[in-house]
């Protein structure tokens, strides 16, 4: 089963209530929240109250992916704040291990991230900590980017992996993702496709942005 979580990054911040009671309405599976701190990545976003907010605006699961350094410090404001996955960048923590734990501990669904640049051997060692893997198939920080589609051989090979040591984890993708790219992912083995632009700022709204997802994975 194919999931889509459509991107907050992407939607108006004005009306951010609005806009997750919208995605959840046209049918997404996740919320994908990204949470920026100028540092780890070149752009701010928001923090806790921002996604307590969201929380209390809908009901789907918030996938939230911390973008940002010192992740361990700020894990169970997070979790208090109604995040539901908690993602956190390998390349972000010396002691990944006990982030993880971290993470399970304060009752969240744990995922890792990696960078398009960072193998997938770097977190070989502990997949059976994590429910979820996202390959980020474009350079963190921004929306709107293109594809990069190089990623394509590396999601094949996150498959595999997964396949062999985790088959419980979800694999899932962040960047440049919209109905020409998301056959081509999904191919690869990625099961959850976070999509931003290519929903929130679609001609045809929201609906017509899940709309067109959705029938070019057959889904519609």
């Amino acid at each position: 089963m194919v999931k889509i979580a459509p991107s907050m990054l992407s939607s108006d911040f004005a009306r951010l209530g609005e806009e997750a009671r919208a995605a959840e309405a046209a049918g997404a599976d996740y919320l994908h929240l990204d949470i920026m701190d100028g540092r780890f990545v070149p752009n701010i976003t928001f923090g806790p109250d921002v996604v307590a907010a969201i929380r209390r605006s809908c009901s789907i699961p918030l996938d939230t992916h911390l973008m940002i350094e010192e992740p361990e410090r700020y894990v169970d404001a997070f979790a208090k704040a109604g995040a539901s996955i908690l993602t956190v960048h390998a390349e972000a923590s010396l002691h990944l291990h006990r982030l993880l734990c971290q993470i399970r501990e304060a009752g969240c669904r744990v995922g890792i991230s990696l960078n398009p640049a960072t193998p997938l051997e770097m977190v070989r060692h502990v997949l059976s900590e994590i429910d979820l893997l996202l390959v980020m198939t474009v350079e963190p920080g921004f929306g709107g980017q293109s594809y990069i589609e190089a990623m394509t051989a590396k999601i094949a090979e996150a498959r595999r992996m997964l396949d062999e040591y985790a088959p419980h984890v979800e694999l899932e993708v962040d960047g440049g993702i919209n109905a020409r790219t998301a056959p081509v992912v999904v191919r690869a083995g990625a099961r959850v496709l976070v999509a931003g632009s290519a929903v929130f700022t679609h001609p045809n709204g929201l609906d017509g942005g899940m709309e067109e997802l959705r029938a070019s994975l057959g889904l519609a």
